[in-house]
């Protein structure tokens, strides 16, 4: 048993705080935030891999307190092991600072408001190497260069430049949008890509951030249950929200989030489907002694001493915001609930005209294409369609496919088709279908067609889904759709895939975007074409629930000529088959 060396102590402690460019920001504005900044400027360079540096103009650091931050646990913030059960701050272990400077080329230069002076440290990968005075503004600016520069197999782990860059995008905004009373600005590459006046509501801030279209797919939720106060906005329920689906959660302040929340947010929100969960920015204020901020050495998790009335207090406050109220006003912000079935405003927006469940299912144009080959399962000739019986509809198949022939019966109430064929009754997934053949069609890059627009679409997306969305520009041309980016996170889309042209193009590309962020493992040479093409068909499938019954009958022969007509591409099963041997056992008497 023996103490560890400091120097390993350091990079151990490094290892848990910073992760990667965009934990280095955090830290450093969590910082500038507890100094009272009301100005905070960060730069960025090659997605924090070669700078991080964070200027405020917050209370700045005498010399000797500059010198202490540089020692592992060594804070301001808290004095004894009660404070840690009312922590109103966000740094508070101590660790941020040595942490960072151990694995950088770090330099700190701070100067308090009633100082001639300030002070200047530098720091090489943990070891001291300049203390001296500087003339300075008040505040403190620390500058982060070559992370990771002593400590080669992390680095090795960071991400592209893009993607590094996403994420420290998306802490910026995290605490951006936290602090609307606090201007900040973020400079990335040269690149301005932020600049939020302070003294912000928090509508203002969203829409600086976000745009209009985001903020007004928003209803303002305020409402307070007890000693907690739920606050925010979350998505329209009863509209197309178009951009994305991202859950920005703060817990008296501090981005951060805990299951009973996703739980909450789940009771109460009304579902559409089973892929979609609603975009929520929520404020949960509660004593400090009821929530435990320790338990993550990130601090990304908390822990609530009393879970059930945190999570009854958000299902009430998001219940109450999806009451249908009356004439459509402009939010003002956060006005305090007063009571705690306090009705919120409605920002304004747009009247959305709904889709009818009986609108038929648009098919494809045909597709110009020589005779399929004899290797095809299935492969109905120029003349596949025949009536087999005036009693419905039908057509006769070859016999490599999943039947010989087959007559559509009727469709269900849920929309299910069912099908008498050859060997037996088939009880059909419509959704499932289009999913197959729309997943088919675009993996076959020979037959992909396109369709422009009448408009360009100009589509936003979050600082993470635009970094990944920007690596799949070249799968995505391939495959029908024309773009390119315009401005920040920000992309216009001139054509797409004529199988999805009916589509509403912003919430296809959305979708998209957020499918691409969250790829599973690279198990095939194909894998981008394949989680492109499958998040495509996923929008394709979800086209209309109902069929007329000739565009049952297209459905089904287009099904046919797909290679695996079986399952859809996430594995789910497309038809049900009870064969005629089958039907007569179950009815033997």
């Amino acid at each position: 048993m023996r103490l560890l060396p400091l120097h390993v102590a350091n990079k151990i402690a490094a290892g848990e705080v910073v992760e990667r460019p965009a934990a280095v920001l955090k830290e450093l504005v969590e910082n500038s935030l507890d100094a009272g900044a009301t100005r905070i400027d960060v730069v960025a360079s090659q997605g924090g891999r070669k700078l991080v540096a964070v200027r405020d103009n917050g209370c700045g650091m005498s010399r000797e307190d500059a010198l202490m931050s540089l020692e592992r646990q060594a804070t301001s913030k808290i004095a004894d092991v009660d404070d840690i059960e009312r922590i109103d701050t966000f740094g508070f272990r101590g660790e941020a600072i040595p942490s960072i400077a151990s694995v950088s080329r770090f330099t700190l230069v701070t100067r308090r408001a009633d100082a001639d002076s300030g002070t200047r440290l530098v720091v090489n990968a943990g070891t001291l190497a300049e203390v001296s005075e500087c003339g300075a503004p008040p505040g403190t600016s620390v500058e982060v260069r070559d992370l990771f520069c002593n400590v080669p197999a992390r680095r090795k782990f960071l991400r592209a430049y893009a993607t590094e860059e996403g994420h420290v995008r998306n802490s910026f905004i995290l605490h951006a949008l936290a602090h609307p009373d606090v201007g900040f600005s973020l400079v990335s590459d040269g690149r301005e890509l932020y600049r939020l006046a302070p003294g912000a509501t928090l509508e203002e801030r969203v829409r600086a951030i976000f745009g209009d279209d985001f903020a007004d797919g928003l209803l303002p939720v305020d409402a307070t249950t007890g000693d907690i106060r739920v606050h925010g906005y979350v998505e329209r329920p009863n509209a197309t929200f178009a951009t994305r689906r991202e859950q920005y959660i703060f817990i008296n302040g501090r981005p951060s989030t805990a299951p009973t929340i996703a739980y909450a947010l789940k009771e109460a929100y009304p579902r559409r489907d089973a892929d979609s969960r609603p975009a929520v920015l929520l404020f949960i204020d509660l004593p400090p002694t009821q929530v435990d901020v320790n338990v993550h050495p990130a601090k990304r998790e908390v822990r609530f001493r009393r879970p059930s009335d945190v999570k009854d207090a958000i299902a009430a406050a998001v219940s109450s915001a999806m009451v249908p109220q009356g004439p459509a006003t402009a939010a003002s912000g956060h006005a305090t609930a007063q009571t705690q079935t306090q009705t919120p405003q409605t920002l304004q927006t747009p009247a959305t005209p709904a889709v009818p469940d009986s609108a038929p299912f648009q098919l494809p144009l045909p597709r110009n294409e020589p005779p399929h080959s004899e290797g095809d399962l299935c492969t109905p000739g120029l003349d596949a369609v025949a009536a087999l019986s005036d009693e419905g509809a039908t057509s006769a198949v070859q016999s490599e496919g999943p039947w010989k022939w087959f007559r559509f019966l009727a469709m269900t109430e849920p929309g299910y088709l069912i099908l008498e064929t050859d060997a037996g009754i088939v009880t059909l997934n419509p959704s499932a279908a289009r999913e197959r053949i729309a997943y088919e069609l675009l993996m076959d890059e020979k037959h992909v067609a396109s369709q422009r627009l009448l408009m360009p679409e100009i589509v936003k997306l979050g600082p993470l889904e635009s970094a990944h969305f920007a690596r799949f520009v070249d799968v995505l041309q391939k495959q029908g759709f024309d773009l390119e980016p315009f401005g920040q996170d920000t992309w216009k889309i001139d054509a797409v895939p004529q199988i999805v042209g009916n589509a509403e193009v912003s919430r296809l590309v959305a979708s998209i975007a957020y499918d691409v962020r969250e790829g599973g493992a690279h198990r095939t040479a194909t894998w981008r074409e394949e989680l492109v093409a499958k998040s495509v068909a996923r929008s394709f499938a979800g086209a209309s629930s109902k069929l007329t019954e000739d565009g049952a009958v297209k459905l089904v022969e287009e099904l046919c000529r797909c290679r695996m007509p079986y399952v859809d591409p996430r594995g789910r099963r497309v038809m049900v088959f009870t064969s005629n041997r089958e039907l007569e056992r179950q009815f033997r008497i």
